[in-house]
Formats: structure tokens, C-alpha cells, sequence
């Protein structure tokens, strides 16, 4: 390629990146260090290459326009130079941005882990430590304490794991370079608005890559709309007060619809004949709907007559041959804080456990192994050969393509539980 025209296609294809005369000069270095290197004689050395150099640089460039940007939004210059001085782009988040990672755990591998006995004693221990605290909290709030400990225990390890990486870095980068520009622009706003408010200095700013951080793993945006002071000392730090960490988990759960008394949902046997298109978390019926249809609950006691108006879902984990659960608001209420299903029922079983409940009766189906990345993309592109609307080939098992496992399960004779399994795909792939 041209060296002109190789510079006009690196510089059009940064689309977050803004470019300045001196970054084109240091690519046109770069790009004559590659030449030099490529023509080096054998045995003579090599020049370095210098992409390093011609990243930091339009790193740079980028950061002197969102600077402007960051002051439109009220972020003083002192607030951004003190926060982002010497900052450089860090290529593990890039990369951890950048991968499509196998999500291959089955469920009951999951809770087997997220309610190890470890846990379930180091959350009882916590309980009854921190008594004072938590009645405080659930007074003011109305969100149930062993929620709160359960949310505690999986989001840092009771705070002891909270992630190491610099937030202000990670969400430089994020806003930078990668898929995610626009949520690393947004976040990064927002944590500069946190460290100008006084609640943490930048180097005190730790979590992930994706900037999820302190003991419950807010990203900025929800820690500006959620997070209190409640220990009274001025600042919100949800890093080092236990306090403001879990008042502000019962605040955010409170904020978004938190029912106070309420249960999340209990384990279910379903009758023979049940039809299993309605086990979905779209389908909300009124309790006492689900019971006249046969659902009844796994330990045979009734539904409370409380219930019986609540709108609930019938929630099959690992489809019809697994446990099943009806699942109300609180339940939901968890996917506020983090969406996936298995999460909430985490969540909610932990909490069980603090109070020496929360054993499933029935069995997981063990021989079932969740499809990997490549065989959920052949399972969509099947589906749609065959006419069923999964909504795109994607990879990512959502509403669509659920509805289209239910036609496709129906069509051949099997209980339309959306659920998709090895021996599905083999049924699609005409084995």
C-alpha cells in the first residue's frame, strides 16, 4: 500500500480517535521504522516498532478533546488534569474489552460455587458482626439484610476482592479504543464527577477493567444515582466503609422496586401435562393463575393467600428436566443490579442459606453441558434456516431465540421449554 494512502486508512479508521499533525508524524516514524526493520539485512538489527508510540500519541490527542468535553460537563480542569495526568492507555482492558469469553459453567456449577460453605459462614459470621448496622439500614430502606450480605459476598468477598485496576484508566481506554466507547465516555464523566465531589481520589478509584468498583461493584453512573454517606463522615466511599456500602446496595435495590416482606419466589413441581411456552420470564401471571394451572410448591405447604395476587414467572434454569421456581418482584428487582437470572437466584439462595434454608429439591440435569460460543451461533443459524426468528445470529441466547427453541421444540414433539442443549442442535443438524 501506499505510505500516503496506508496513513489516509489508519487515520479514517480511528473513528473515536482525534488525529493531529503530530500524530500523523509519529505514525509516518513508525511507519518508516517498519520499513527499515522489514529491510534490515539478515543478522543486522532490527529497528523497533513504533505503534506504542503512535497509540500513546493519539491517546494523547483524544484526551486533549475530551477534555473540552469534560468541562461542558461541569468537570473542572484541575479535576481532570489532577485525575488523568501522565494517563496511558492500558492494552489488558482493551483486551478483556475485546474478547468474547465462553460462558460454559452450567447453573449448578455456578451455586455451587457462589454458596460454597466458605461463604454461607463468612456471611452468617458478617450477619451477626455488623447487627447494629444492618437494623439501621433495613429501617431506613425496607431491603432485606440477608440480601444485602448475600449481594456483599458475591460482588467482592465481603469486600476483600474488589478489583485492582485504576477506574479513571480503565474507562480512558474504554472511552478511547474498542466497542464500548461511548459507556467508557459516559463512565468516565461520572467518575470524575465522584472524585471532584470529594468521596475518592483517583488512585483510591480501584476496580475492573470495566470499571465496576468498591464492595459492591457500582460502575460511576449508578454510584452517583445510588450511593449514600451513611456513616456520617461526608463522603460516600463504598471502597473502605462497610456502611456506605451496604446502605447503598439497599438503596439502589429500594430504587428500583424493592418490596419490603415480600419473598422472591419459591421452588415448584409442575404437573405432567404443563405446557412449558409459559415458562419464561416475559409470561407474568398472578399467583393463584399458576396454582389452578397445577403449580404447586416443592415442599407441598400452599402459597400464602398474600401472594396470590402477585405477578410471578416461571423460572426453568436449566429447562423442564431441572428445578423450577416461581419468581416474583424481588427476584426482579435483583436483575436491576445485575441481569442475569442465575445471579438473582444466587442472591436469593445465599440469603436462604444465612438462615439455614435454601436447599433445591430437585435435581439438575448433570449430563446436560451449556452450548458453547461457536455451537450457540450454529444453533441460531440452524433455527433460521428452518424458518424460526432468532432476531440474528449473535451468539447470545435472548428472548428471540428462545422463541424460536420453543417452535422448533414444539414442532418435533418436545416440551417447548426454550431451553437449548446439545441434543437439540444434534436434532437440528439432522443427527
Amino acid at each position: 500500500m501506499h505510505f500516503f494512502s496506508l496513513i489516509s486508512s489508519v487515520v479514517s479508521s480511528r473513528r473515536s480517535a482525534h488525529f493531529s499533525m503530530r500524530t500523523i508524524a509519529l505514525l509516518a516514524l513508525s511507519l518508516t521504522g517498519c520499513a527499515a526493520a522489514a529491510n534490515a539485512p539478515s543478522g543486522e538489527p532490527r529497528l523497533p516498532l513504533a505503534s506504542p508510540v503512535v497509540e500513546n500519541a493519539a491517546f494523547a490527542d483524544w484526551l486533549t478533546a475530551f477534555r473540552a468535553d469534560a468541562m461542558k460537563a461541569g468537570i473542572s480542569g484541575q479535576t481532570f488534569d489532577r485525575s488523568l495526568a501522565g494517563m496511558k492507555i492500558d492494552r489488558k482492558v482493551i483486551e478483556a474489552n475485546e474478547a468474547q469469553p465462553e460462558f460454559t459453567k452450567p447453573v449448578w456449577e455456578y451455586l455451587e460455587g457462589a454458596l460454597s460453605d466458605t461463604r454461607v459462614a463468612k456471611g452468617r459470621a458478617l450477619l451477626a458482626e455488623n447487627k447494629a448496622l444492618l437494623d439501621r439500614i433495613e429501617a431506613r430502606y425496607g431491603v432485606d439484610r440477608h440480601v444485602l450480605v448475600a449481594i456483599w459476598g458475591l460482588e467482592s468477598n465481603f469486600g476483600s476482592f474488589q478489583g485492582s485496576m485504576s477506574v479513571v484508566r480503565s474507562l480512558a481506554t474504554l472511552g478511547f479504543e474498542g466497542r464500548r466507547t461511548e459507556y467508557g465516555r459516559t463512565q468516565l464523566i461520572a467518575a470524575l464527577q465522584i472524585i471532584q465531589h470529594g468521596d475518592i481520589a483517583p488512585e483510591g478509584m480501584t476496580g475492573s477493567w470495566a470499571g465496576a468498583m468498591g464492595q459492591t461493584q457500582f460502575i460511576p453512573t449508578t454510584y452517583n444515582a445510588h450511593a449514600v454517606d451513611f456513616d456520617g463522615d461526608g463522603r460516600r466511599d463504598i471502597w473502605n466503609s462497610h456502611a456506605d456500602a451496604l446502605a447503598s446496595a439497599a438503596h439502589y435495590l429500594s430504587q428500583s422496586g424493592w418490596q419490603t416482606g415480600a419473598v422472591w419466589g419459591h421452588e415448584v413441581k409442575l404437573p405432567k401435562d404443563f405446557d412449558y411456552s409459559q415458562a419464561d420470564m416475559s409470561v407474568r401471571k398472578p399467583v393463584a393463575e399458576w396454582a389452578k394451572a397445577g403449580v404447586a410448591r416443592m415442599d407441598g405447604r400452599p402459597f400464602p393467600g398474600g401472594e396470590m395476587k402477585n405477578d410471578a414467572s416461571l423460572f426453568l434454569p436449566s429447562g423442564y428436566r431441572g428445578p423450577a421456581f416461581i419468581v416474583m418482584k424481588n427476584f426482579r428487582t435483583v436483575l436491576a443490579y445485575n441481569a442475569s437470572t442465575s445471579y438473582s437466584l444466587a442472591v436469593h439462595l445465599l440469603a436462604e442459606r444465612f438462615k439455614g434454608r435454601g436447599e433445591i429439591e430437585a435435581s439438575w440435569p448433570r449430563g446436560d453441558r451449556p452450548l458453547g460460543r461457536q455451537e450457540r451461533h450454529e444453533l441460531q443459524q440452524l433455527l433460521t434456516d428452518k424458518g424460526h426468528d432468532t432476531g440474528g445470529v449473535d451468539g447470545i441466547i435472548g428472548y428471540n431465540t428462545r422463541k424460536a427453541v420453543r417452535a422448533y421444540q414444539a414442532s418435533i414433539g418436545l416440551p417447548a421449554d426454550g431451553y437449548p442443549t446439545h441434543e437439540l442442535l444434534e436434532r437440528l443438524r439432522g443427527n
